[in-house]
C-alpha cells in the first residue's frame, strides 16, 4: 500500500509528459502555415483533439493499463481545458456549460476520426478533417492533412510499448508526410 503513492505519481508524471507532447505538436506552426489550419482558438482545439485522438487510439489497443492511461489523459485534457477558460475570463457559472461543449465536440471528433481510420474509404479521413478543421472547405489541404493523420497512426502503432510507458511520444513531423 505504501508504494501507490509512488505509482500515481509515477503516473502523473508519464501523463504530464504525454499530454505535454501531444499539445506541441498540435501546435506547430507548419499545420497552420502550411495545411491551412485556420490559426485560431477552434483551429487549434481541433489540431488538439486530433492529436489526442490519434494517441488515445492507439492506447486503446492495449491492455486495462493503456486504457487508465488514456482516461488520465483525457483528464489532463479536461483540467487544460478548464483552467484555458478561466485565464481567457471566462465567469465560474459558464465554464461547465463551456466545457459540456468541448466534451460534445470531443466525443463527436473522436468518433469520427476512428470511424473514419477503420474505414476501407480511402477519403474517409479526409472527409472526416474537412467538416472538422476545414469546415467543409479544405482545398486540397485535407488530402495533405490525411496523409499525416495516416503517418501518424503508423508511427504510434509502432512505437513500443515501453516507450510509451516511459512517457516518450514520436509523431511524426507535418512536412515528412
Amino acid at each position: 500500500m505504501i508504494l501507490a503513492g509512488f505509482r500515481r505519481r509515477s503516473q502523473d508524471r508519464i501523463v504530464a509528459t504525454l499530454y505535454g507532447a501531444v499539445v506541441a505538436q498540435a501546435r506547430l506552426p507548419a499545420f497552420y502555415a502550411d495545411f491551412g489550419v485556420p490559426d485560431t482558438v477552434e483551429g487549434r482545439f481541433d489540431m488538439l483533439v486530433l492529436h489526442l485522438v490519434l494517441l488515445l487510439r492507439r492506447l486503446g489497443q492495449e491492455s486495462e493499463l493503456r486504457r487508465d492511461l488514456g482516461q488520465d489523459l483525457f483528464d489532463a485534457f479536461c483540467r487544460d481545458l478548464d483552467a484555458n477558460l478561466r485565464e481567457m475570463g471566462v465567469g465560474d457559472l459558464a465554464v461547465p456549460k463551456r466545457m459540456q461543449r468541448f466534451a460534445e465536440a470531443f466525443y463527436g471528433r473522436q468518433a469520427a476520426y476512428l470511424e473514419a481510420l477503420s474505414s476501407a474509404e480511402p477519403q474517409a479521413i479526409e472527409n472526416a478533417l474537412t467538416r472538422n478543421i476545414f469546415a467543409g472547405d479544405a482545398s486540397g489541404n485535407a488530402v495533405r492533412l490525411a496523409d499525416y493523420v495516416r503517418a501518424a497512426v503508423r508511427g504510434l502503432d509502432a512505437q513500443a510499448d515501453d516507450v510509451l510507458n516511459r512517457g516518450a511520444l514520436e509523431f511524426p513531423a507535418p512536412r515528412e508526410t
